[in-house]
C-alpha cells in the first residue's frame, strides 16, 4: 500500500482540525468580557491561529526538515493555547465546561502533530542512514 500524497497543506487532517480549533477559539472568546479584548481574547486567538498557520507554512517550505521544525512550532502554539484556556477557566473569565471541548481538541491535535513529526523524522533519519554513492 502506498502512502497518501498530499498536494496541499489543506489535505492534512491535522491542519483541518487546527482550523476547526481556531474557529472554535474565536467563537468562545466572543463570550469573554470586553475588557479582555486586548488581553486573553487576543492571546487565545493568536495562539489558535498560529497552530494551523505553522502547519501550512512548514508544508510550504518543501523541505522535510523545515516542515518538522514548523510542526514543532505548531506544538508550542498548541501548548500556549491550552495554557491560556486553562487560565481563562481558573480566573473565571469563562466556565470550565465551555473550554473542555477545546481542550479535548487540543489533546487530539497534539497527538496528531507528534505522530506526524515522528513519521517525518524517521523519513529524515532513514535518508541520512542510506549509504552515499560516490
Amino acid at each position: 500500500m502506498t502512502a497518501p500524497v498530499f498536494q496541499s497543506f489543506k489535505d492534512l487532517v491535522v491542519w483541518q482540525k487546527s482550523m476547526d480549533l481556531a474557529e472554535a477559539s474565536y467563537r468562545l472568546t466572543t463570550e469573554f468580557p470586553k475588557d479582555e479584548m486586548y488581553g486573553m481574547t487576543a492571546q487565545i486567538r493568536r495562539a489558535a491561529v498560529s497552530i494551523a498557520a505553522n502547519i501550512a507554512e512548514g508544508h510550504g517550505r518543501e523541505s522535510t526538515g523545515s516542515f518538522v521544525q514548523f510542526l514543532r512550532m505548531a506544538q508550542g502554539s498548541l501548548k500556549e493555547l491550552e495554557t491560556h484556556l486553562l487560565l481563562a477557566g481558573r480566573v473565571h473569565i469563562i466556565r470550565t465546561e465551555k473550554i473542555a471541548p477545546l481542550l479535548a481538541d487540543c489533546a487530539t491535535i497534539g497527538k496528531m502533530l507528534r505522530s506526524l513529526v515522528r513519521s517525518l523524522q524517521s523519513k529524515i533519519d532513514s535518508r541520512e542512514a542510506e549509504p552515499r554513492s560516490s
